[in-house]
């Protein structure tokens, strides 16, 4: 009997919505973690691609390379057309990490099953034939009517800031395994881990591998310079360039150009630190600039516990280290100083006088306290332009992206 077609989506839970600064501007499942979006890590584990993700409202115009359509997570799902040997489809919250070579496997057992990890719904198996969650059960996962369970291994996000803390582990498992490329002449290797170099990959003489805790894999078209010190786990996605300083324990998604002392950090992709400063136990979004000099904090005086900032006041982390998550097309002035647990909302221009405070919202033009806001479409333009600089174009879908979330931000629109 030939088998169903099984289709993949992915839906934010409501807690997500939390996830400043990354929630307003892009799904989860669009954020990096180890060397992977964890899309692409639920792609891995189901073996297909997202037909679609499930998300916020505003976000359905969402648009990047590789990424699913989005579609509303308060919306009914159409039904399959009802026919043999339809479709199956599999729902998984896109904060599930599935446990490292994880596979899925459809259940032998008939109906709707529950997919639980740790105790947690993580997800949703509905055979053909059968009715799709209500809206309501995406923003709160929990016991479908007449479903069994089924558990998978794995784990779950449960803040934002896990990203940060857990990083570190995941990059090393992801890059623990696969090949190894001669060092390139003129470079040095201390440990025993693997350095992989992919196609196009140019290294420049008098650069340093540190694998003693964990592997270094540079993916098509990076550049390193020389004078810079790589240590591992460490993973640069195509076309980045490592301009030169010490990086250690770095997850950088495709063309982000570095430059520095970057420790513990995520960067999504297509953002610029191309200038001296320090950046630790930081995520920055896509399209982020940040000026000359940029320094943050990651480290409190008194060594406690770091309280991240948000539009609501202070949460704890428990997290000794944690410096700034920085959103979507952000920029920083010449010599911006940011505090431990900054968060900086997507679109703002941080620049004055002051140190910024702890919480800048989006599209803020300024960090002062009365900042005003970054008028709409002198925001879109300059995206536009920032994205024609890598060659991508702002056409009229990631502008209707783009300006949904200013509207939603910034109050002009329900979402």
């Amino acid at each position: 009997m030939k088998a169903n077609q099984v289709k993949l989506y992915l839906f934010d839970e409501g807690l997500t919505d939390a996830w400043h600064p990354f929630a307003l501007t892009r799904p989860c499942g669009e954020l990096r973690f180890g060397d992977s979006l964890l899309r692409e890590r639920l792609e891995t584990f189901v073996g297909r691609s997202v037909t679609a993700s499930l998300s916020r409202s505003w976000l359905t115009a969402f648009r990047e390379p590789g990424a699913p359509p989005i579609v509303s997570r308060d919306a009914e799902l159409p039904e399959p057309a009802s026919q043999p040997g339809s479709v199956d489809r599999l729902f998984l919250s896109s904060r599930f990490v599935p446990a490292r070579g994880a596979r899925w496997a459809t259940p032998s057992t008939g109906g709707s099953q529950l997919l639980v990890s740790g105790g947690e719904p993580v997800g949703a198996w509905i055979p053909d034939g059968g009715e799709s969650p209500e809206p309501a059960w995406f923003d709160r996962p929990r016991q479908l009517p007449t479903s069994g369970e089924l558990e998978l291994e794995g784990s779950l996000l449960s803040h934002v800031w896990d990203l940060i803390g857990e990083n570190p582990e995941q990059l090393a498992m992801d890059l623990a395994s696969g090949p190894s490329s001669p060092l390139p002449p003129g470079t040095h290797q201390i440990g025993e881990g693997r350095v992989f170099l992919a196609e196009g990959v140019t290294v420049e003489p008098g650069v340093v591998f540190d694998t003693r805790h964990g592997s270094i894999r540079l993916e098509a078209g990076v550049e390193v310079r020389a004078g810079a010190r790589l240590s591992g786990p460490l993973h640069a996605g195509p076309g980045s360039r490592l301009l030169g300083g010490a990086y250690e324990c770095l997850a950088a998604g495709p063309m982000s150009y570095l430059r520095g002392e970057i420790e513990e950090c995520i960067v999504i992709g297509h953002s610029n630190k191309a200038h001296d400063g320090f950046l630790g136990h930081a995520m920055l979004g896509r399209w982020v600039n940040l000026g000359a000099l940029t320094t943050n904090s990651d480290l409190k005086n008194n060594y406690g516990p770091v309280r991240l900032g948000g539009p609501e006041g202070e949460v704890e982390t428990g997290l000794v280290k944690l410096g700034c998550l920085i959103g979507d097309h952000v920029k920083s002035a010449i010599g911006t100083m940011i505090n431990t647990g900054t968060v900086v909302g997507a679109g703002a221009n941080l620049f004055g006088d002051e140190k910024p405070p702890k919480w800048i919202p989006p599209f803020a033009w300024g960090h002062a306290p009365a900042a005003p806001a970054y008028a709409r479409d002198r925001f879109l333009d300059t995206a536009a332009t920032v994205l024609a600089r890598r060659g991508l174009e702002a056409d009229s879908q990631v502008r209707e992206w783009l300006g949904a979330c200013w509207d939603h931000a910034r109050g002009e629109k329900s979402g």
